[in-house]
């Protein structure tokens, strides 16, 4: 008799379940765009700037905010800056287009770039980093999605701690950072006083995005193309002590990673 019970009620809480509003449970997000807000806090990372006067520091405001676009689908996405950026209560720098963008192939585990390099565009191909990140128990909310904490390094003793989402499944963010289960939302690198933070998600739910790598830019698929991107890069470096390839590398591929 207790068996069936048990085994009644059970039947009863199943139906129950089946009825409840889809709004009552998690929604998975395969496919949206979500807006990054990337600030630099310029006055600290400037501080120890010799050629920067007294005067120019009383007028330059203290951070330089620039707006991404990161859209994605089930197994791609691409991020890239917001046509007229704007600049916040800095008016040190001019507001120009950004033509960078950043594509990356989840299923494929390589990413295209496009980078501006002494006004020309240039196409760089790239596997996607392996970060080893530690999930921390500490939760925010960013646009509205809870958030778990997660702290990584990259070159060697630079710490990065990001916010993730498992609402969102791919394993993405800003600024080519990847790795963790879900979607970053914020992130942070305070030896280089940047943040990002999503301000906005849109078209939650919509049929997958089509989204494709840059074409528009110059090639540097063969080892001659490469060799004149890094001489161009480097037209103005002192000879006399040349820098190693691989730090070059790094610096074309990204700040950051």
């Amino acid at each position: 008799m207790k068996r069936n019970n048990i085994c009644f009620f059970s039947m009863i809480f199943s139906i129950w379940l089946g009825l409840q509003p889809a709004s009552a449970q998690t929604v998975f997000i395969k496919s949206a765009k979500i807006t990054f807000e990337k600030k630099v806090n310029i006055k600290e990372q400037l501080a120890n700037d010799e050629w920067l006067t007294d005067e120019a520091r009383e007028k330059m405001g203290k951070y330089r905010t620039t707006n991404w676009e990161y859209s994605f689908n089930d197994s791609t996405s691409v991020y890239r800056a917001k046509p007229k950026e704007s600049l916040g209560d800095n008016v040190f720098f001019f507001s120009s287009d950004n033509t960078d963008e950043l594509f990356t192939d989840f299923a494929k585990g390589n990413r295209v770039k496009r980078k501006s390099i002494m006004g020309d565009d240039f196409i760089l191909k790239d596997s996607i980093p392996r970060l080893k990140w530690k999930i921390m128990h500490d939760l925010r909310k960013i646009a509205g999605y809870e958030c778990r904490k997660a702290i990584a390094t990259i070159n060697d003793s630079v710490t990065v701690v990001a916010f993730y989402t498992d609402e969102i499944l791919l394993k993405g963010g800003p600024e080519g950072f990847t790795g963790l289960p879900g979607m970053i939302l914020g992130l942070a690198i305070p030896r280089y006083n940047t943040t990002w933070f999503a301000t906005k998600l849109e078209a939650q739910n919509v049929p997958i995005l089509n989204i494709a790598p840059p074409t528009r830019g110059k090639r540097t698929d063969t080892e001659k193309d490469f060799k004149k991107l890094v001489d161009l890069y480097t037209r103005y470096d002192d000879k006399k002590t040349p820098r190693k390839i691989e730090d070059i590398k790094k610096e074309l591929y990204s700040v950051f990673l």
